[in-house]
C-alpha cells in the first residue's frame, strides 16, 4: 500500500492496525551519535495520548514506546547513541475493543475510508478503521520526537509548537493569543476565554452523538495586504515587516518562523444514523458505537507538531548533503 513511507532522507515508515497487536515504525536516515532513549519520546506520545479528558476518545492506551534497534550503549558509555542505522519503534496495543465493531462490519461509514479501501484492496479491516485508523499517528507522533533530535543536533535548538485555533464554528481571539496558555486547557487552545466557551460547546455536541473539526478560514487578502514587505536590518539581513507567507517563498525558507496550518475533517464514526450501502450493494443505515474522539482536531495538534519536525528534519539534511 502507498503512502506508509514519507522523507528522502530522514525517512519514516509506519506499520501495524488499530486493534492489531501492535503498531510501530522504522526510522532510517537518522545521523549516529545522538544521544536517544525511550525518555526522549515519551512525553509526545503522552501528549497525544487518548483518554486524558472527556472531550477524546476514552480508549485506555498508555501508548508506551519501545525502541527496539538503531541504539547502542555499552559500560564506556555515559548515553545510550543512535548507531545510524534503522531505528525500530513500537506500541503495544492494549485497549482493543473489536467487537464493538461487529455490527457495522458489512457497512461504510460515510465519510470513512471504509468504502475506498474495500473497493482497492478487495479486503479491510473493518476493527476500529483497521490501518485507516488515526492511532497510526501515535508512530508519527513518535518519528516526530527523533526528528527534534535530529534538529538540536544540526542547529542548537529547534522550537515547533502548534495550537488549535477553531473548533466548527468556534474560533479563538488571535489578541488573546498565549503560548503558556496552549498547555492549561485540554484543548491545546491559546485562547483562555475560547477554551472555556468551547467546553460548552463540545459537550453539547458529544451528547448530541455528532462531531466538528478542526478548520480554518480560506485566505481572502489582497496581493498588496499578503506580501511581506522588507527593510535592510542592522546586521545586513533584510527584515520582514510580516510574515504571510508562513516563512517560505518559492519553497524555500526565508529564515522568519515556519507556519503550517492543516484543517482536520469531522470523525466519521458518530451515533447519529446515515444512510449507506453494504458491501452487497444493499441500502441500509449505519450508526457507530464504541469509543471515539467528538473532535478529531485536539489530538491533531501534537501530530501537527511531529509532522513538521519530521519535514524540517528531512529537508536539513539534504540541505546539509547538496551544500557539505
Amino acid at each position: 500500500m502507498s503512502h506508509n513511507t514519507f522523507g528522502h532522507l530522514f525517512r519514516v515508515t509506519t506499520f501495524g492496525e488499530s486493534h492489531g497487536p501492535a503498531i510501530g515504525c522504522v526510522v532510517d536516515g537518522c545521523p549516529p551519535g545522538i544521544a536517544l532513549t525511550e525518555a526522549d519520546i515519551q512525553p509526545w506520545l503522552d501528549k497525544r495520548r487518548p483518554g486524558q479528558s472527556k472531550f477524546v476518545t476514552q480508549r485506555q492506551e498508555p501508548d508506551a514506546v519501545k525502541i527496539l534497534s538503531g541504539v547502542f550503549q555499552d559500560e564506556r558509555m555515559p548515553a545510550q547513541l543512535t548507531t545510524g542505522t534503522p531505528i525500530g519503534l513500537v506500541i503495544e496495543n492494549v485497549d482493543q475493543r473489536s467487537k464493538d465493531y461487529g455490527e457495522i462490519r458489512d457497512k461504510y461509514r460515510p465519510g470513512h475510508a471504509d468504502y475506498t479501501y474495500e473497493a482497492k484492496y478487495g479486503l479491510r479491516d473493518y476493527r476500529g478503521g483497521g490501518r485507516q485508523s488515526a492511532r497510526e499517528t501515535a508512530m508519527r507522533v513518535a518519528a516526530g520526537a527523533i526528528a527534534r533530535k535530529v534538529l538540536d543536533r544540526l542547529y542548537g535548538k529547534a522550537t515547533i509548537r502548534g495550537a488549535l485555533v477553531q473548533m466548527g464554528t468556534e474560533k479563538i481571539e488571535r489578541a488573546n493569543w498565549s503560548w503558556e496558555e496552549v498547555n492549561n486547557n485540554p484543548f491545546f487552545c491559546p485562547d483562555a476565554k475560547a477554551a472555556a466557551r468551547w467546553e460548552d460547546y463540545l459537550e453539547g455536541i458529544r451528547k448530541n452523538g455528532s462531531s466538528v473539526g478542526a478548520g480554518f478560514a480560506t485566505a481572502s487578502m489582497t496581493g498588496e495586504q499578503n506580501a511581506d514587505e522588507m527593510r535592510h536590518g542592522n546586521d545586513g539581513k533584510p527584515v520582514f515587516l510580516s510574515n504571510h507567507a508562513g516563512g517560505i517563498l518559492g519553497g524555500i525558507s526565508t529564515g522568519q518562523p515556519i507556519v503550517a496550518r492543516f484543517a482536520v475533517k469531522p470523525t466519521s464514526s458518530i451515533l447519529s444514523p446515515r444512510r449507506t450501502i453494504d458491501k452487497n450493494g444493499g441500502e441500509t443505515e449505519i450508526v457507530t458505537k464504541g469509543r471515539h474522539d467528538p473532535c478529531v482536531g485536539i489530538r491533531a495538534v501534537p501530530v501537527g507538531e511531529a509532522m513538521m519536525a519530521i519535514v524540517l528534519a528531512d529537508q536539513a539534511l539534504r540541505h546539509r548533503g547538496q551544500n557539505s
